[in-house]
């Protein structure tokens, strides 16, 4: 590694960022964070003293007494918590940032989620639902369409996703619709029964105007060509209360005979 001076150079004198100096020496920002450490323990200062010369930085810091292990950089759980507010942010998307920022000296995902899940725990207790196999069917429009191309104007349109999962499993049937229309609505209702096999003996979906039609905390008013499907398919539909998004939590139990 002949980059030592410059990495160290580029952090002490240009206050340059993990990131950034990983890029300016073309070298992993884990190696970057490595090698700032090994210094920090080294016992060395910056400015290096005469006589210092790359060779013996690396000596120094990579052929001398075996470094310690660093303790491990403890996540900003209460940043990660905001940040999962953000649309389209996952703990994926996080712990690979912490794991840019932080190289080595950060957590492997599974513990990085198990350390969060236990910080945020105390936040706001929910009821565990516990779901059996073939009990409930939750339906709703996502809240991102998918963007389809139209072949002969070249005209961008977004296509509105209609999301199926058994409460169970989690199993789950997605497709795209034209638009919202309640015509749409019960089809895809139909083949993501068709899709599982079987008929559920519940459908829990969101209080959507295309299912239903007024609602209500104690008895909503459900569209009457909505309530005419279930009839026929001898299926009850239970909406969820109204800006209770937990209502739909399910479980990660099931009885594998019923997929």
């Amino acid at each position: 590694m002949r980059s030592i001076k410059e990495i160290l150079r580029l952090h002490f004198e240009e206050k340059r960022a993990l990131r950034s100096i990983a890029a300016a020496v073309r070298r992993s920002p884990s190696l970057v964070h490595d090698c700032l450490g090994r210094f920090k323990t080294s016992g060395l200062a910056w400015p290096l003293p005469e006589g210092i010369d790359e060779e013996e930085l690396e000596r120094r810091l990579y052929l001398g007494t075996p470094r310690a292990r660093s303790v491990l950089v403890e996540p900003d759980f209460a940043q990660v918590h905001l940040e999962l507010t953000r649309k389209h942010v996952t703990l994926r998307l996080l712990w690979e940032e912490y794991k840019l920022e932080t190289g080595e000296g950060g957590y492997q995902y599974s513990r990085f989620c198990e350390l969060y899940h236990r910080w945020a725990r105390p936040l706001g207790a929910v009821m565990h639902q516990q779901h059996k196999a073939g009990d409930k069917l939750f339906v709703d429009w996502s809240g991102d369409g998918v963007d389809l191309v139209e072949r002969e104007t070249g005209e961008v349109v977004e296509a509105p996703l209609f999301v199926a999962a058994l409460g169970a499993s989690g199993y789950a049937f997605v497709k795209a619709a034209p638009n919202r229309q309640s015509m749409h609505w019960l089809r895809l209702h139909s083949e993501a029964m068709e899709h599982i096999g079987g008929v559920t003996a519940a459908v829990v979906p969101d209080n959507e105007k295309t299912g239903v039609t007024s609602p209500c905390l104690y008895d909503p008013e459900l569209n009457p060509v909505y309530a005419a499907w279930a009839e026929h398919y001898g299926t009850a539909v239970i909406p969820t209360r109204r800006r209770k998004p937990r209502d739909k939590l399910y479980a990660s139990h099931c009885s594998p005979s019923f997929i």
